[in-house]
């Protein structure tokens, strides 16, 4: 059984290049992945967290055209313990989904192989939650890493002033997904093929497999298995490195 790792890496990141442009002329920013995290790249410290898992066999990473063989260059020269597992590049999509399904096409696994999907820009995942998503994703078929909610929930009704309650959602059936996702080969390509058909676009990989009447477990994941989407999470991001790499 192998376990493969798809990152979708494709992203433009439009909150942290706003942020980085803002009252300068203007540039094109690194995209959020590329941005460099105690000297090395988001995307790199990422990467490191599966090589890092011995389940892990190979890992394909969906990147926009343009910036592949630049990538491949950085990998050769900064960053040579990642490509100790097979490493493949494939081009990505505007959408996460056109990411994932390019990355799904190209590779060759069995049903019973298993696909974890992570986001690039969550470089604290500990080999911990990994194992446990993999452990689950066997047994269940599909599971996800999650953090149950801490505040309260409301659902919302949108207006022209702004938005107005409609109601409070109990906490207790309110989970936060995170990444990895993972799920059995034939699970996740199934749920891919049908909403490729029905031309339906999910928020995660999750939502296919729900669509596809496929149930998903839940692991427990880290409050510290941080999304870095904007600037302000930079700030977090770096202590965190900072705590990892006093210990």
């Amino acid at each position: 059984m192998k376990v493969i790792v798809i990152i979708p890496a494709a992203g433009l990141g439009t909150r942290m290049a706003a942020a980085s442009t803002k009252g300068k002329q203007k540039k094109t920013p690194p995209s959020k992945q590329f941005t460099e995290l105690g000297g090395t790249p988001i995307l790199i410290h990422t990467l490191r967290k599966f090589v890092a898992v011995d389940a892990v066999s190979e890992i394909w990473i969906a990147l926009r055209e343009n910036e592949m063989a630049g990538f491949r260059a950085r990998l050769e020269n900064e960053a040579k313990d990642v490509l100790k597992k097979k490493v493949e590049l494939v081009v990505g999509g505007e959408h996460r989904q056109q990411s994932v399904e390019s990355a799904l096409s190209a590779i060759a696994a069995g049903g019973d192989d298993i696909v974890l999907v992570h986001d690039a820009v969550r470089p604290f995942v500990t080999s911990e939650i990994i194992q446990e998503v993999i452990d689950a994703a066997k047994k269940y078929g599909a599971a996800i890493a999650g953090l149950p909610a801490i505040d309260t929930v409301k659902q919302v009704e949108r207006t022209a002033e702004g938005a107005l309650i409609k109601a409070t959602i109990p906490r207790a059936g309110i989970v936060m997904a995170q990444t990895p996702q993972g799920f059995r080969h034939s699970v996740i390509k199934k749920a891919f093929d049908e909403a490729s058909a029905d031309g339906f676009l999910g928020t995660d990989e999750a939502s296919l497999v729900e669509r596809s009447g496929h149930g998903v477990a839940v692991v427990m994941g880290s409050p510290r298995n941080i999304k870095i989407t904007a600037p302000a999470d930079m700030e977090l991001a770096e202590f965190y490195l900072k705590s990892a790499d006093r210990h």
